[in-house]
């Protein structure tokens, strides 16, 4: 079948199309219907079938009879580490951590934080959760302790698994300090925690509290899977809001698995005991759906990559897995193939390695700028396919989809919707624009199975968020334009979040930090461009009238303001103090201009712009950090 008659088909009857494809995974008691609807805007997927997702992607491919196949490989050039784990193990491990959960009291709908590197054990506490039915949290190892405190207060776990460090390529990060820090803060206190204790690092427990990995297990009875609901809330995964209150997005069971289970061969054939490799970090979207949970479900061996695209040891790490491994189909962001082209323009660490079972190289996460793909098609002879999703939808919007039907590649667009996705371009009355033409990106309501389902505790914000402007669609948030050819192009973000190195983060967030230093009256953070990590922040700081202090000094607060806030994964290094901002007469920051004067664009003066000359002196300002070429 081709494409088109795939998407037709959804798109002629979207009740059938889910229903089929739920046939696909097991269920206990299968759904009586895909779409509930009774509450829309608020939509639902297999609400009233019973599964367990734990179920699906480890004990039934062990049934199967194939539990001496590898399900996870884990590779860690930091600590020169290379470790297998089969199906039958993996049931064994993930069982007895869910019995020792179970035995500390932890129940269905149950919360439990994860703060984990990336080695196998995040992927075991889990897949440990899912199989008892309490809803998992993973926090990005390493983020700053008030960022962790914040996600404890909002979900308010039982319990929290964690390691005592991570692993960067010349640094240990010490995990446990961070995590008692946000203890601390936090007005919630989880019952216990349960520590990973890495040789590299040993972490001391607290009496009572803390238990360690191996030691909390000891002599405990193997929980069995429990059967949970359609809509049972799988995990929470908190997104780049402001730092004030975390956008924790609803993943729910049904609808994850099955619409996982379909994307692994439709989108990136792959077929179970194939070899898939996502070269993210548990902590962000890709991480849950495609190191953890689709490449399981569908019986495929997965990666665990703790290491760097560069530096752990050299730029050629992630072809010699490839090769070792015999990686199929291979994920990764732009951000990653920048680092490595830097390194090796040439590529003369890519003619080390015989890449002979990769058959595609994907990319997601930040817009993949053509000189990237082109470099990497000319590289390695395969399709490199960029592809659009977000943290709400938990898998791709567009895509090529190579299990279907390999379309033309049009070098900066994503390609095409897939099914479940009707996506329209609007003005800001909510009309569709014409083909080619800029407006912000819609998606047509129901999102499809696997998208979220509401915000954790925050359903009028979910509203506010994503379903009030354009009644009847989900607002992305992106803005883009669409070709005669339904060829997607995400051009920007609707909003400030900027993409460092594949992290999306806010720009609100980080100016809440500066505004907070006792000299800055008035601050603001924008992306500029950055040949390596696509986007950095840059600060500009307005002080009070009358202070004296050095600007370099405030610069250096400021800076490490941002690092203990948010987190090193911030970048945020760059910053310069101005007389004034650049304003529209209603106050508003115009931090688009600003981009635009910093990247060396074209720009137009705006119309409702309070004093023009404001934007001379921000040049001035940013070619002293070298920015604003002419």
């Amino acid at each position: 079948m081709a494409y088109k008659d795939v998407y037709d088909a959804w798109k002629a009857d979207p009740e059938k199309f889910w229903m089929e494809a739920a046939e696909e995974v097991h269920w206990y008691k299968k759904p009586s219907k895909a779409l509930f609807d009774e509450n829309a805007p608020i939509y639902e997927w297999f609400s009233d079938g019973l599964t367990n997702t734990c179920y699906n992607a480890v004990d039934r491919h062990v049934e199967a009879g194939r539990g001496d196949e590898l399900a996870i490989m884990h590779e860690s050039p930091i600590t020169h580490s290379t470790k297998g784990i089969t199906y039958k193990e993996l049931q064994t491990r993930v069982s007895s951590l869910a019995g020792a959960l179970k035995m500390r009291g932890v129940e269905k709908g149950d919360r439990v934080i994860i703060y984990m590197p990336m080695i196998p054990e995040a992927l075991e506490a889990m897949l440990a959760c899912a199989r008892i039915g309490a809803i998992h949290s993973v926090v990005f190892g390493g983020f700053a302790a008030h960022e962790l405190a914040v996600r404890i207060d909002d979900c308010t776990p039982k319990a929290i698994i964690a390691a005592s460090s991570g692993l960067e390529p010349n640094r240990v990060v010490h995990y446990k300090p961070l995590l008692d820090q946000a203890i601390d803060m936090a007005e919630h206190k989880p019952e216990f925690c349960v520590i990973f204790q890495r040789e590299q690092e040993v972490a001391r427990l607290i009496e009572g509290r803390d238990f360690n990995w191996h030691g909390f297990q000891y002599g405990v009875k193997p929980a069995e899977c429990v059967p949970v609901e359609g809509n049972h809330p799988a995990y929470i995964l908190y997104t780049s809001g402001t730092t004030g209150a975390p956008k924790g997005v609803v993943r729910a069971t049904g609808g994850h698995l099955v619409a996982l289970n379909w994307t692994m061969k439709n989108i990136y054939n792959i077929e179970a005991g194939d070899r898939f490799w996502a070269a993210s970090d548990v902590g962000w979207v890709v991480g849950h759906s495609y190191i953890c949970y689709a490449p399981l479900i569908k019986g495929a061996q997965t990666i665990v990559f703790e290491g760097k695209p560069v530096g752990t040891p050299h730029a050629g790490v992630f072809w010699r897995i490839i090769q070792n491994q015999r990686v199929k189909s291979f994920f990764t962001a732009p951000t990653a193939l920048r680092a490595i082209k830097r390194e090796d323009p040439t590529g003369e660490w890519i003619k080390r390695y015989k890449l002979h079972d990769l058959q595609a190289i994907f990319l997601a996460g930040e817009r993949a700028d053509p000189d990237t793909i082109k470099w990497a098609q000319e590289k390695f002879g395969v399709p490199v396919i960029d592809h659009w999703w977000q943290t709400e939808t938990g898998w791709a919007i567009a895509a090529n989809p190579i299990g279907i039907e390999e379309l033309p590649v049009k070098i900066g667009s994503p390609s095409v919707a897939m099914p479940g996705y009707e996506i329209d371009i609007l003005d800001e009355a909510g009309h569709p624009v014409a083909p080619g033409e800029l407006g912000a990106i819609a998606i047509k309501l129901p999102l499809p199975p696997g998208t979220l389902q509401t915000l954790w505790n925050a359903e009028d914000r979910y509203r506010k968020s994503y379903l009030t402007t354009f009644p009847g669609y989900y607002e992305t948030g992106d803005a883009g334009i669409k070709d005669e050819d339904g060829y997607v192009y995400i051009m920007a973000r609707t909003d400030d979040v900027i993409n460092v190195a594949g992290h999306r983060l806010s720009t609100g967030a980080m100016e809440e930090v500066l505004s907070a230093h006792p000299d800055v009256a008035e601050c603001a953070v924008i992306g500029v461009s950055d040949e390596l990590k696509g986007q950095m922040p840059l600060g500009f700081l307005c002080l009070n009238a009358g202070c004296t202090r050095d600007h370099a000094e405030i610069v250096k607060e400021v800076v490490r303001d941002v690092r203990n806030e948010i987190g090193p994964v911030a970048a945020f290094k760059l910053a310069c103090v101005v007389d004034r901002l650049p304003k529209t007469r209603s106050g508003k920051i115009l931090r688009g201009t600003m981009v635009k004067i910093a990247d060396g664009q074209p720009f137009k003066m705006p119309a409702t712009i309070d004093d023009p000359a404001i934007l001379d002196e921000i040049k001035v300002a940013l070619q002293g950090l070298g920015y604003a070429k002419e």
